[in-house]
């Protein structure tokens, strides 16, 4: 079945869910290698991951949905195909959805959102964080490849980042949402505690241990 034949990706029951949402290839998939030991592909060209990848912990379920923006060999159609289909699923599954991760690189979100603001578009990453937030859902912004950010200039990018998705810098005051993280290092402690806080706080105990928490960033 093609992509075309989809009114919307796959159903799969659940009463809660976590959902990763991110441009592609800004490191999605090991994200989840790294957070719950999901066995993933994971490729350096953009666009390997065209429909979600579920992982089911009973009634909780993790989603790795597809990344949205640029992708290799997939035509343009196609990519606004795939990207309703995100909008649709989260319309669609909203009231299970405990928490969204919306996932951004360190270093290009900046330049990405400003060269949309340049032409005059909203970007989709500011289009996508402004939809999660009028559906009233939880959302972490996870800023993954920090390691090509000088430990100088993190509170510089960092409140960059904040600013264009509407959050009033510094960023350390949004330390509930805004979680710096190296996945392909397992610096994942950040993004771990803060979905294990959301599982708590959902009286999601028993899930907890589901999330890996590893190590943190190095201290400036």
């Amino acid at each position: 079945m093609s992509l075309q034949d989809y009114k919307s990706f796959e159903p799969v029951k659940a009463k809660h869910e976590i959902v990763f949402i991110g441009r592609s290839n800004v490191g999605k998939s090991t994200i989840m290698r790294e957070l719950i030991g999901a066995k993933v592909k994971v490729g350096r060209r953009p666009g390997v991951t065209q429909k979600p990848n579920y992982y089911q912990f009973g009634d909780l379920l993790i989603t790795d949905m597809p990344g949205y923006g640029y992708m290799k060999g997939v035509d343009r159609a196609k990519q606004e195909r795939i990207k309703d289909l995100i909008v649709k699923y989260f319309e669609d599954n909203a009231s299970r959805i405990l928490c969204a991760v919306q996932v951004v690189d360190a270093k290009a979100f900046a330049d990405i959102v400003d060269r949309w603001d340049g032409r005059g578009e909203i970007p989709i990453d500011i289009e996508l964080n402004d939809f999660l937030y009028d559906l009233d859902l939880d959302v972490i912004v996870a800023v993954n490849k920090m390691d090509k950010i000088h430990p100088s200039a993190w509170d510089e990018f960092l409140d960059g980042i904040c600013d264009r998705l509407h959050m009033l810098p510094p960023w350390n005051q949004w330390t509930d949402k805004v979680a710096p993280i190296v996945a392909k290092k397992g610096e994942i402690n950040v993004l771990g505690k803060l979905l294990r806080e959301r599982l708590r706080k959902a009286g999601l105990e028993k899930y907890v241990n589901v999330i890996n928490v590893k190590q943190g960033l190095s201290s400036k």
